[in-house]
């Protein structure tokens, strides 16, 4: 349990789910998240399964791409061109993108895919997905929610977490808070190679047992021990108010990603 203020914000249940032992992530994926200089930041949009290295996905036009800086809209759909991502076993449509960051402060980078028809489940998968860059070691944007239809807000610094603390984040659907949500928690133990779009050699394997998983307690909140240095992705399932989409169902979800850091 942690407490926020004199509130009690998040008892975890941290669970293995027996079924869901390789969890896909929608990825808006930059080589960091801190930047000294200004300029063009490439970014990979790929629908993966990242813990494993596993299958991927096929990624429609996303429906919107663009950055928040100091609260002002970028949008950023006219830098993207379609691409492949290959991963171990298959190679899949992605997309490239690039966003400027000149002025110091926050870029909050997100992406609205179009939903993913999933066949094994016969639902389709939205995952509404937030990433963080920096300039400048300024804060600007990155408390702010940013009035998706679903989206985790994050409660500890996003691009800079340190590695064996923790990370709080807070689960809303149409800007309220989501009780009971389940939380799938993966690690990117395969980064993708930004020039030549393959995954990596992965540095970690899925806990047995399934994904591992968090439920938001009555607030919204949930909270989760950063074990070791790299991306941490945390996608909250079916929380989004859009259900259906064709005729069958959709899993409308929040995706946050953090990238935590090694004291040296």
């Amino acid at each position: 349990m942690i407490f926020h203020g004199n509130m009690m914000t998040a008892a975890l249940a941290l669970t293995l789910v027996p079924g869901l032992a390789s969890a896909h992530f929608q990825l808006s994926h930059t080589e960091d998240t801190v930047n000294d200089r200004p300029g063009d930041v490439p970014v990979k949009l790929i629908f993966w399964h990242p813990f494993e290295n596993g299958h991927v996905m096929d990624m429609g036009e996303p429906l919107e791409f663009y950055a928040i800086h100091r609260g002002e809209k970028i949008d950023l759909k006219d830098t993207l061109t379609q691409t492949t991502f290959t991963g171990s076993g298959n190679e899949a449509i992605a997309w490239n993108g690039s966003v400027p960051v000149k002025r110091a402060g926050d870029y909050v980078l997100v992406t609205v895919p179009a939903p993913c028809y999933e066949g094994s489940e016969d639902i389709y998968i939205q995952q509404i997905t937030k990433t963080y860059l920096n300039r400048g070691q300024m804060p600007t944007d990155w408390t702010e929610p940013q009035g998706l239809k679903t989206e985790i807000v994050p409660m500890v610094k996003p691009c800079n977490v340190i590695a064996g603390s923790t990370f709080t984040g807070r689960v809303m659907s149409d800007g309220t808070p989501v009780a009971g949500a389940e939380i799938e928690i993966g690690f990117m133990a395969a980064e993708p190679d930004m020039a030549t779009g393959r995954a990596g050699q992965p540095d970690a394997r899925p806990m047995p047992g399934g994904a591992v998983v968090a439920i938001s307690d009555a607030n919204g909140y949930f909270t989760f021990g950063i074990p070791r240095a790299g991306w941490w992705g945390f996608a909250a399932l079916g929380v989004g108010p859009d259900t259906e989409h064709e005729g069958k169902k959709l899993s409308q979800d929040a995706v946050i990603w953090i990238r935590a850091h090694d004291l040296d």
